[in-house]
């Protein structure tokens, strides 16, 4: 079942394009059945994770090599899968009304649909190859979905960016699997936390370190990696709401805390946690303030809430995996809802720019309401989880006074951006706005209010989501048992005084910011610099480089493709018997008949007759002589299969390029005046040969391997139940082969079949054009080209 609960997102999905246009106004109330559907069955396993015993199910895959598709439920996971699924059918139904009558929505329910399954596939996998290709799936199905408005170039810049950095850090993260799968000799991640010391003391874990958290950091969006986030806001609403507040973001966060029981507690766990985080705080803190688009302000406010879940990660613990989870669910219990709100305040009043748009709240209150709920949630005030989750998070802070410090400013930060997105917007008695406001329908309001009233309810019983999710997900982080209860009410102490003291900092941050964001624009707004100036300049090299080899190397010129192509690899293969060594000419003396020497001077003059050609014709004729030399010499050394396929093969070649050459302009192979070949193609050419010759002396003087002749006699009837053993191994051993020729072929034969009909057409059109004037069969000509 819970490989079901998976996979059949994948199904629904795939039905999305066909029944979509069918559903018309209701195809979001639809489809959010199946996460509703998900949210309901996972939420009905959390007796059974709670009480410790995790669900397991597991499909062979790759025996062979140990890899299976191996799902496993266990607290973590299971926090995860409701965050995916309840927050999924939230963006699922606010897709419906925000996207209504968009031509692409069907499209757009494939591809947010699959996103959802692979993001499951991500949170339950319990094999590190299975979860990699859960996680590339997620990285391929976002990039679609934020260049969803691919006419823009925002979009497909945003889009690429977000699958370049994320998908180098999955290549990465794959290189640390395999390192960790080697050498604790399972892929199995159950089976590795059961032994956590089996990989800090491994010599291999250092490297495997930063390659597993060199996904996870990308994926995460951590500094010097932030760059794709905010970039990422080109994409429709929805699904920044999704991307951003619960799933693909939070996946490098998962990844960590899911390796930390093997990985974590060690000096550079937590040196390159806590300084990556930190880092990320204080970049997206200051980035932030550049900032008036309201959407990127939450993206900076994302990234925040990124940081400081790193943070908490790399400080380790059972405070800090609390700290982590409980975080990190108010995180996304109140992040989704003010995106949407983002979005319901574009769509209805047509812009995000919060300096364009007062007094909202008049006409649109319920969503007002609903930002009001969430971004006191996101400020860290009371009553709101948001509040208990910050005091918890200073309490673990307190021993590290950096890393204290730096959530302090940046908290402060968030209350400036929520009262930017979420109070001035809607303040104020006239309203002002781009084009006349009103409220947003219910499918746009609905979602993000049961998820805003949710952040209320579990701050005023926080120990409900903790006895019921919380603790089983930070045992599952700590690979131990754990237990804890959370309040909303602590008294006083250090955490509600720095709590007070963010407050503080807030408005006057808030106060203030109207002149330094005008200050911060002037000084740096359009200056290239930092990790974005970084990769918007590895990008113009990569354009320079592509532009340079581009004209040096894939010129129009054929002979000059072909002489690129074969002079790298006479020097490469040249290189390498150099470097490699080797080569013995360790031949017998050979004594040739009288028809065997014939044969070679007929085969050598029709070469040079082939190379010295000036026709196109007479260049592919003397090369058929060249072809039935050689099937010559196959019937003479007793290979009449060979020598008939020879035979074939060269009339046919010869054939069909004759009959393309009759098409073709009856021009000179090559001009007179033409440096290029005797400079260059010649000697490439001549080298080219020599190197084949020495290669083929060199391997003709190695005796001959009898196994693979005997194994091929050996099993040819008995596995292949051939007698004729060429055949048997051109269908059978070497299929793949075969068929990758058979290919070419097809291949070949389909590109000469569409030229020949593009020449025929383009003769047909060439006679209508020069039909005579004024002898009325161009007036005929004329009209039927009109009307076709």
């Amino acid at each position: 079942m819970l490989s079901a609960a998976v996979l059949v997102g994948f199904a629904v999905a795939a039905l999305a394009p066909f029944a979509t246009p069918h559903l018309g106004a209701r195809a979001g109330w639809v489809w959010a059945t199946l996460p509703a559907a998900l949210a309901t069955w996972f939420a009905a396993q959390v007796p059974q994770v709670r009480s410790g015993a995790p669900l397991e199910q597991a499909i062979p895959w790759l025996p062979s090599l140990g890899i299976d598709l191996a799902f496993r439920l266990d607290g973590l996971s299971l926090v995860f899968a409701l965050m995916i699924t309840v927050i999924g059918t939230a963006v699922v139904i606010y897709a419906g009304g925000y996207l209504r009558g968009d031509r692409q929505l069907p499209r757009f329910y494939l591809l947010l649909l699959s996103f959802m399954a692979a993001m499951l596939g991500v949170v339950v996998a319990d094999d590190l190859i299975s979860l990699f290709v859960f996680w590339e799936l997620t990285s391929l199905t976002s990039y679609f979905l934020i260049g969803y408005e691919h006419e823009r170039t925002s979009s497909r810049d945003g889009a690429l960016q977000g699958l370049l950095i994320t998908g180098s850090g999955g290549l990465a993260m794959l290189g640390g699997f395999l390192l960790i799968g080697r050498d604790v000799g399972t892929f199995r991640i159950s089976e590795m936390l059961a032994e956590p010391a089996a990989l800090t003391t491994s010599p291999i874990y250092l490297p495997a370190l930063i390659l597993v958290a060199l996904g996870a950091f990308t994926k995460s969006a951590q500094f010097p990696f932030h760059v794709w986030l905010p970039n990422a806001m080109a994409a429709p609403t929805p699904v920044s709401a999704y991307l951003h507040s619960a799933t693909m973001v939070k996946a490098g966060v998962y990844l960590l805390a899911r390796l930390a029981p093997a990985m974590g507690g060690t000096a550079v766990w937590f040196g390159l946690l806590t300084g990556v985080g930190t880092a990320t705080l204080l970049a997206a803190a200051t980035l932030a303030l550049l900032q008036r688009d309201a959407k990127r302000l939450l993206a900076y406010s994302t990234l925040i809430a990124l940081g400081a879940l790193v943070v908490l990660l790399g400080v380790g613990g059972t405070d800090g995996a609390k700290a982590m989870v409980v975080f990190m669910v108010a995180h996304a219990l109140y992040k989704a809802p003010l995106f949407m709100v983002a979005g319901s305040i574009d769509h209805e009043a047509g812009s995000r720019d919060v300096t364009e748009l007062r007094g909202l709240g008049r006409v649109m209150p319920v969503t007002w309401a609903v930002a009001l709920l969430a971004g006191v949630s996101a400020a860290g005030l009371p009553p709101l989880l948001g509040f208990v989750a910050k005091e918890v998070a200073y309490e673990t802070l307190l021993p590290h006074a950096w890393g204290l410090a730096a959530l302090v400013a940046a908290s402060a930060v968030m209350i400036t951006i929520v009262v930017l997105v979420a109070w001035r917007p809607f303040a104020g008695r006239e309203t002002t706005a781009p084009r006349s406001p009103h409220e947003a329908p219910p499918s746009m309001w609905l979602g993000p209010a049961v998820l805003a009233a949710l952040g209320i309810g579990f701050g005023f019983a926080p120990d409900v989501l903790a006895q019921g999710l919380l603790v089983p997900a930070t045992r599952a982080i700590l690979g131990a048992d754990a237990s804890f209860h959370l309040a909303l009410w602590h008294g006083v102490n250090t955490a509600l005084i720095l709590s007070i003291v963010t407050v503080a900092m807030g408005v006057l941050l808030t106060l203030a910011w109207g002149p330094l964001h005008r200050f911060l624009v002037a000084r740096l707004g359009g200056v290239r610099f930092g990790p974005a100036g970084a990769y918007l300049g590895f990008l113009d090299g990569l354009r320079h480089l592509a532009a340079w080899q581009t004209r040096v190397l894939q010129s129009d010129d054929l002979q000059r493709h072909l002489t690129t192509i074969i002079g790298f690899a006479v020097a490469l293969a040249a290189g390498t018997a150099f470097v490699r060594g080797g080569i013995a000419f360790d031949l017998p003396p050979v004594s040739g008949t009288l028809y065997e020497f014939l044969i070679l001077i007929l085969v050598v003059v029709a070469a040079l007759a082939t190379v010295t050609a000036q026709t196109r014709l007479r260049a592919i004729t003397s090369l058929g002589v060249v072809g039935f030399g050689i099937a010559l010499v196959f019937i003479m050394f007793s290979a009449p299969d060979l020598a008939v396929t020879q035979f074939l093969v060269e009339t046919l070649m010869v054939i069909v390029v004759a009959l393309v050459l009759m098409r073709l302009p009856s021009t000179l192979l090559r001009k007179p005046s033409e440096r290029f070949v005797p400079a260059f193609a010649a000697p490439i050419a001549v080298l080219g040969g020599g190197l084949l010759t020495v290669l083929l002396l060199s391997v003709l003087s190695v005796p001959l391997d009898r196994t693979i002749p005997a194994f091929y006699d050996a099993a040819s009837y008995p596995e292949a139940k051939g007698r004729n053993v060429v055949n048997v191994i051109l269908v059978d051993f070497r299929a793949l082969d075969t068929l990758g020729e058979i290919t070419v072929l097809a291949v070949a034969a389909t590109g000469a079949f569409a030229l020949l009909r593009r020449i025929g057409a383009r003769e047909a059109r060439d006679v209508a054009y020069t039909a005579p004037r004024g002898s009325g069969d161009d007036d005929e000509a004329g009209d039927g080209e009109r009307d076709a």
